[in-house]
């Protein structure tokens, strides 16, 4: 697919996340992103809504850029998946991530990212929802999933863009990059606002 930089971009960004799959959505969208992570405690306090929790992981990560970057863009984000009021994180292993699956199975649970903007010590953030129905998912199909693929590393214990999302999502309801991990329809309309300040 070809790309190219669109000049209503910053042309310094940092991406404070390792995930690869956020990296080639800033791609696509033009935007060449160096690497940079830092170690940032993703816990949150008791008692935090959904929303509340994202914002405050998002938060942390930004604060911890800060400083030291002046003149340039750092782009932070997470990503969790919630289903019947419970925030589903990374699967510890293999068993959880089955039960995790299971609890996905045969309902819709929603997909909400946060996006944190830091640049020269000020931070934004804001966020996207998606709504997303699985069918009824067997035995077989999450075993399958979850032996081959051993996504352990994403919210929920699914890629989307993966074999459970191609045989298991029935409709999705906002946007698809979203639940990959970042939503760039927004991050293309808060990049120009940023721009434009």
């Amino acid at each position: 697919m070809a790309t190219g930089y669109f000049s209503g971009y910053p042309k310094r960004v940092i991406l404070g996340s390792n995930s690869p799959r956020r990296k080639e959505l800033l791609r696509a969208l033009g935007v060449e992103a160096e690497v940079l992570v830092k170690a940032v405690d993703e816990s949150f306090p008791a008692g935090l809504s959904p929303l509340e929790t994202v914002y405050h992981i998002t938060r942390n990560k930004a604060e911890a850029f800060a400083a030291g970057f002046d003149g340039q863009l750092v782009i932070v984000a997470d990503t969790i998946v919630v289903s019947q009021g419970l925030i589903l994180g990374k699967p510890r292993d293999e068993a959880d991530a089955r039960r995790t699956l299971a609890m996905l199975s045969g309902r819709a649970h929603e997909v909400i990212t946060a996006v944190g903007f830091v640049r020269n010590g000020h931070i934004h953030v804001f966020h996207d929802r998606t709504a997303v129905h699985f069918k009824a998912l067997s035995e077989e199909e999450i075993s399958h999933y979850v032996t081959i693929h051993r996504e352990f590393d994403k919210a929920g214990a699914y890629g989307i863009q993966e074999w459970i999302g191609l045989v298991g999502v029935t409709k999705i309801e906002g946007s698809y990059t979203n639940v990959v991990g970042l939503p760039t329809a927004k991050v293309h309309e808060e990049l120009l606002k940023l721009t434009n300040r």
